[in-house]
């Protein structure tokens, strides 16, 4: 039972034993909203670094150890705290940049909520040093599990430094829900790479135990964009500028011929803000209609600019979902501003009066396989046969000249220039009939009477019909057995390539191939880095060199976008190599290679699909034949 009492200016309640809701203490509260705020360690680099940035900063140091699970330091330049706003940051919905309920639509600022600072004390070691420019001394703060261990002034370079440390040590479930190092240190990379496409005007760097992955100075927005993604994608950017009263659009796409099948190269920021969009992103996809293939994503970094009471970005404990008040209007100039500048820079598909088009291939033979043309030939024309034959409408060509000579009684004599030219004069209405030579494109390439190979299918009889088998995605079944197969009891075999293979790869892919090296090396590939160039001196044997380009970019593929557990990486890796090795020329040429492929297919377990799930063969029946007719 609870009772209670009004007076002048309190309210004084009574509780008995009955009452059950209680107030949190502070650090389980924390807690909880650590687990809102806080979801993995990319989430800590993420808050700190944008503090960093809120602060001033012009160079913001990131140094990670074991994918953040032991270490997450960030050091800036910043301007620092006084030993009070030292202690405050700590503590929950403490903050600078907001005072009152209307500065929540004026927000030109990243954090904002008081939150993350107090939600890291929580969960974390973590050491504060921090110094204002204008003091003598900076101040040294200690916190574990929201409680300060320690707070002392010490001597330390202008700006702040923060070290998190053990992360999740006191809420063991959720440390035991982190994945492998590669996979959250792949998280760390998406967040870093957010943070410095945004700001290209501040430097930054980065170290994962001991390693530089990246180097930033401090550029332009394109030089950031190249610096991210590696030298490769300068020539492959189109610069997007857009500017209406309801939104300002800067910023680059990517050239139609280079989209992907992955995701991964797809950035908005609005204000200077990282935001994921679905309805934006069809958007973009829409401006690229026709310009790209099915099932594969154009990359861009596009950046807008909103009047702030005109979004709200408080709807999301992580701050990347984002509601537009007008988000209608940005689709359409989304839309029109993309599709612009793709024709502006000659992009587009574009109509051409002047252009020859009678060479150009129909559509339908786009993706054939060039079949050399049949001649025929009239093995018993003879062009000085002088025998006369009725006209008809399969006389020779030798016809009426035979005849015309014939005619004019020059018999066996020499023929004279005058005589030609009379000749020809006497026979200008006579009509000159020439064998026509037929050339098939379509004619599909017959090896034997038993097999059939039109494009990449061998098709050939079975007993309820025609069997059409993908040959190349048959050899990626065969590849990757053997492969597995092998890797199971011994290293892949490789071969020693006569000079090292060179590809410009990012910062980001070249942190992912090292962190898979161990597997990588055991799958046959010796490599090595100078800076963000890949070097490799030796690869699998199964390997030609023209696919070795191939094989990386699958990989790159695999190893970067998706998040790979830690025993399946050896399954997605080789299934890459497969993949790659299946692309060679002349698999299949002859008919004793067309049996041997698919007495091999068949000897696999698995032999109807890819190691990715895709269909190898597909029967069609005599009825489904049968009922074309």
């Amino acid at each position: 039972m609870t009772l209670w009492e009004c007076k002048s200016d309190r309210i004084v309640i009574f509780v008995s034993m009955s009452d059950v809701i209680k107030l949190l203490p502070d650090h389980i509260a924390n807690q909880i909203a650590a687990g809102e705020v806080i979801q993995r360690p990319a989430s800590v680099v993420k808050e700190m670094v944008e503090n960093a940035i809120d602060a001033g900063a012009t160079k913001v140091d990131v140094i990670i150890k074991a994918a953040g699970k032991t270490l997450i330091q960030i050091i800036d330049n910043g301007k620092g705290m006084s030993i009070f706003d030292a202690r405050m940051c700590f503590e929950r919905h403490a903050t600078s940049k907001v005072s009152k309920a209307e500065d929540l639509f004026a927000l030109t600022t990243k954090g904002f909520r008081g939150e993350a600072l107090a939600s890291i004390a929580a969960i974390a070691h973590v050491t504060l040093k921090t110094k204002q420019e204008e003091d003598q001394v900076g101040n040294l703060i200690q916190i574990e599990g929201s409680k300060v261990t320690e707070q002392e002034p010490i001597v330390c370079p202008n700006g702040s430094s923060f070290e998190v440390k053990n992360l999740f040590y006191n809420v063991p479930a959720r440390r035991n829900f982190l994945k492998s190092d590669a996979v959250e240190f792949g998280h760390i990379l998406d967040e870093f790479n957010r943070i410095v496409l945004t700001h290209p005007e501040v430097a930054f760097s980065l170290k994962h135990n001991d390693n530089e992955i990246f180097n930033l100075p401090a550029v332009n927005q394109k030089k950031r964009i190249v610096d991210v993604l590696g030298k490769k994608s300068n020539d492959q950017l189109v610069p997007i500028e857009e500017n209406t009263d309801i939104v300002s659009i800067t910023g680059f796409v990517g050239k139609p011929e280079f989209a992907k099948k992955t995701r991964g190269e797809q950035f908005l920021f609005v204000n200077n803000r990282f935001f994921k969009d679905s309805y934006f992103h069809h958007a973009i996809t829409k401006a690229f209609d026709g310009l790209i293939q099915h099932k594969t994503h154009p990359s861009y970094f596009l950046y807008l600019t909103v009047d702030p009471q005109k979004i709200d970005v408080n709807v999301h404990p992580t701050k990347t979902e984002i509601k537009f008040e007008e988000d209608r209007l940005i689709y359409a100039i989304l839309v029109s501003s993309i599709r612009q500048a793709l024709g502006k820079y000659n992009v587009a598909p574009t109509l051409d009066f002047e252009r020859e088009t009678s060479f150009d291939l129909p559509l339908s033979m786009m993706n054939e396989i060039p079949v050399e043309p049949t001649i025929k030939v009239n093995e018993n024309y003879n062009p000085f046969n002088t025998t006369t034959s009725a006209p008809s409408s399969s006389k020779s060509s030798s016809y009426g000249f035979t005849n015309a000579i014939k005619s004019e009684g020059f018999g066996n004599k020499e023929i004279t220039q005058k005589d030609w030219s009379h000749f020809y004069n006497i026979q200008e209405e006579t009509p000159i009939v020439e064998d026509k030579v037929e050339i098939d494109f379509e004619e599909p390439v017959e090896l034997s009477k038993d097999y059939i190979l039109r494009g990449n299918f061998i098709i050939t009889t079975c007993k309820s019909g025609l069997l059409a088998i993908h040959y190349r995605r048959s050899y990626e079944r065969i590849v990757y057995d053997q492969l597995m197969s092998a890797f199971i009891s011994n290293p892949i075999h490789s071969q020693q390539l006569l000079f090292p293979y060179e590809k410009e790869i990012s910062g980001s892919e070249k942190n992912h191939w090292l962190s898979h090296s161990t597997m990588l090396n055991r799958l046959g590939f010796d490599s090595e880095f100078s800076e963000n160039t890949l070097l490799l001196k030796a690869v699998p044997t199964i390997l030609q060199e023209e696919n070795i380009n191939k094989c990386i970019d699958v990989i790159l593929d695999n190893i970067a976008f998706r998040e790979i557990e830690k025993g399946d990486i050896a399954h997605i890796l080789i299934q890459s190599i497969a993949y790659a090795a299946s692309q060679k020329k002349n698999i299949i040429s002859t008919k004793e290679s067309i049996e041997a492929l698919i007495d091999q297919l068949f000897n696999c377990p698995e032999h109807a699909h890819t190691p990715n799930g895709k269909k190898i063969m597909q029967t069609i029946p005599i009825e489904e034949i049968t009922n074309k007719f």
